[in-house]
């Protein structure tokens, strides 16, 4: 009687078990089912939207608080995941963020143009030009994040494309000028433009039109 019940007891345990185990599959399922078609078709943050508008350099000398300015110059010094560039006018220390550290991005002696965001005495670089024209883009790719449902989508080619030259129409519209594209994130645009009292401000625009102001330098 006692083995019966035992046997009873075991069924019921993996009667009760399988439920689990399918509700897992199916989670993992979901789960892997993005990550399988991640070959399929490119990124929203691996297209134009997330290149930023391209910044006419500026004396290093003259550079300024801005969330999109560029200089060129020489690579005069490197230390880790920062390094110094001169010109004629000046030296400024660049500033690379993770993707700096433990590689080389650049070598001493060497020609390049940084743009990013300038503040509090550094170029925080964002997009490294050589002088063969090669890039390399720094900083969060941007998009949806990992693991979510737009993430999902735009793994497979399904996420909504921002309408870049229609967002900046709106920001125009909205009384900015100099407007220029820093980067995507979900869902919206990265945007620096000025307000009508010349000074720059950093916006949040969403792929819906609504543009906020996030900082003023």
């Amino acid at each position: 009687m006692t083995d019966a019940n035992t046997t009873n007891d075991s069924a019921s345990r993996n009667l009760s078990a399988k439920p689990r185990r399918s509700r897992r599959a199916l989670v993992a399922g979901a789960i892997a089912a993005p990550l399988a078609f991640g070959a399929v078709g490119l990124s929203l943050a691996q297209n134009d939207a997330a290149t930023p508008t391209p910044v006419e350099p500026t004396a290093i000398s003259a550079l300024k608080a801005s969330g999109a300015i560029a200089a060129r110059g020489e690579v005069a010094e490197i230390y880790g995941n920062k390094f110094v560039i001169q010109d004629g006018t000046g030296r400024t220390l660049v500033e690379t963020g993770r993707q700096g550290e433990g590689v080389t991005l650049v070598k001493p002696g060497e020609a390049v143009t940084v743009q990013g965001r300038f503040e509090k005495g550094f170029l925080h670089a964002k997009l490294i030009t050589r002088a063969d024209g090669t890039k390399v883009l720094l900083g969060p790719a941007g998009g949806p994040p990992a693991g979510s449902l737009d993430w999902a989508k735009d793994k497979v080619g399904l996420a909504p494309a921002p309408d870049v030259p229609g967002l900046t129409a709106k920001v125009e519209a909205a009384g900015y000028t100099d407007i220029r594209v820093l980067g995507l994130g979900p869902r919206h645009l990265d945007v620096a433009a000025r307000g009508g009292d010349g000074r720059e401000r950093q916006l949040h625009v969403g792929f819906d039109g609504q543009v906020r102001e996030k900082k003023v330098f």
